[in-house]
């Protein structure tokens, strides 16, 4: 049995190819929050970025727009919907090796530093010091890069209820960009820092940037994470 769809916006057009999904989760009483999917389109093949399950009616839309080719796992602590997607369509399932919070589905292809992307013209980003496995994918004609829970932009708080949004504050996110404080405590490993692995992210070519939180950041976002670099690790 699949968890269900949880309440989402529309499917929408970033960039040629690049689409996106702003959803969310139920988490407990009270505790809700939102998540992202992004849908990379190459002719006829789809391929969904951290899958968010979505209602019958999207699904339509989804299958209208082409043909879910592969699953992409960018973050371990991310997977609540990959398996639903990967039963319904059979596709290809790209994760990193070493998966904990989310075992299965069984990874077919392995994402790493000597892999190949499967997307024109981009190139995955490994954390190479985090405790869990963490990447990103840059998109490198649109300057895109896509993350997890890394890098988030919260230029609202869409979809979080008073209680989430409180905790999260709490927690140390803020309005803008931020590197996730509860993700950057758990997968840095004690007396170590991901501070290498941020600069070398810093090193891609990139303006925009889209997680699977918040919503969003059009331009600018390579020198706002400049900036939130240096305040993490000062």
């Amino acid at each position: 049995m699949h968890p269900p769809a949880y309440e989402h916006d529309e499917i929408r057009n970033l960039y040629p190819g690049v689409y996106f999904l702003h959803g969310s989760i139920k988490m407990g009483p009270g505790m809700r929050m939102n998540r992202n999917m992004i849908i990379l389109k190459d002719g006829d093949e789809l391929s969904l970025i951290n899958p968010v399950r979505m209602n019958d009616e999207s699904i339509s839309t989804l299958d209208k727009l082409g043909s879910v080719k592969r699953i992409v796992r960018l973050g371990d602590f991310h997977g609540l919907d990959d398996a639903f997607y990967i039963e319904r369509y059979k596709c290809e399932f790209w994760a990193q090796d070493g998966q904990e919070t989310y075992k299965s589905p069984q990874i077919t292809n392995q994402i790493s530093t000597s892999v190949e992307s499967p997307f024109p013209d981009s190139e995955f980003f490994i954390f190479e010091s985090a405790k869990y496995p963490e990447a990103a994918l840059l998109i490198k004609k649109q300057k895109l890069l896509i993350t997890t829970d890394s890098v988030q932009y919260h230029s609202d708080w869409s979809y979080f209820t008073w209680f989430t949004k409180s905790a999260f504050k709490l927690l140390g996110f803020k309005t803008g960009i931020n590197i996730g404080p509860p993700w950057l405590k758990r997968v840095t490993a004690k007396g170590d820092s991901l501070k290498t692995d941020f600069k070398k992210l810093l090193e891609l070519d990139f303006d925009s940037i889209v997680a699977a939180h918040g919503l969003p950041m059009r331009s600018g976002a390579k020198q706002a994470l400049k900036q939130e670099v240096s305040r993490v690790f000062k």
